[in-house]
């Protein structure tokens, strides 16, 4: 039996998610079917199980095997059955106690919010379109108070009892032309918890909230305190780190956040 590790990326317009549903297309039941004539019946695990219409680049996918593959010719087979949806980038033996889920230390979302008058029909799968004016000095001061560790109740969708403390490590928005983008890392994200960090702070640059109400938001670990969340489409897994393997904050995200 041996555990293989794959990097990943996908085009999730055309998913009902990562995790595999009975009747639906997702991104597991697709790559498995592809996995199969090679490895055998895999059951892969992941670094974090995306939601419909969200996208990857980055994201880590293992799984075990009792037959001997070779990793390039892994990576050669998905390709050719589930490319250009799903893209295996790279494919490597892993030690056997390597989980992508559970040994992973950290991960990091990028959101993309097209901030023009007219929408764009080239990134109506990729970006969030927000005809009005945003503020990014007001999405950055929302942001900011999430930094560090925080239980985050109010930004989470079905935590079903489970603990909804996390750390987040940075969250920063920069604009680049008509594109408003927000880079977030942190230990883990519960469920919908970037989505609902996106609409809080586009609220705050549309002058719908002031960003000075973001702690009060927080503290009161209230679902209903924070309306709603950000369409998936606008969001992309970039990065997973592991232990030897830190995430990297990009050079234009500011140091003190």
């Amino acid at each position: 039996m041996g555990t293989y590790r794959l990097l990943v990326a996908y085009d999730g317009s055309g998913f009902h998610g990562y995790a595999s549903q009975r009747d639906v297309r997702t991104v597991q039941g697709t790559l498995e079917a592809a996995l199969g004539p090679v490895t055998g019946m895999v059951e892969t695990s992941v670094a974090g199980r995306t939601d419909a219409g969200v996208h990857a680049t980055g994201q880590v996918v293992s799984f075990a095997t009792d037959r001997d593959v070779d990793p390039a010719v892994v990576q050669r087979a998905v390709n050719a059955r589930t490319g250009p949806e799903i893209a295996v980038l790279a494919a490597e033996r892993a030690d056997d106690e390597f989980h992508a889920r559970f040994s992973a230390t950290g991960r990091q979302y990028r959101y993309v919010v097209l901030n023009r008058e007219a929408p764009d029909p080239f990134l109506a799968q990729t970006a969030w379109h927000v005809g009005t004016a945003l503020d990014l000095d007001a999405m950055n001061a929302a942001v900011a108070p999430l930094v560090g560790e925080h239980d985050f109740a109010s930004f989470c969708r079905k935590a079903e009892g489970r603990s909804t403390v996390r750390a987040v490590r940075w969250a920063w928005w920069r604009r680049h032309a008509d594109r408003v983008e927000l880079s977030v890392a942190a230990t883990s994200f519960c469920h919908q918890m970037v989505r609902s960090i996106v609409a809080v702070a586009v609220d705050a640059g549309r002058g719908r909230l002031d960003p000075e109400d973001v702690p009060e938001i927080l503290a009161a670990r209230d679902r209903s305190a924070v309306r709603g969340a950000a369409p998936p489409h606008g969001l992309t897994l970039v990065a997973v780190a592991y232990p030897g393997s830190p995430l990297v904050r990009p050079d234009w995200v500011a140091a003190t956040s």
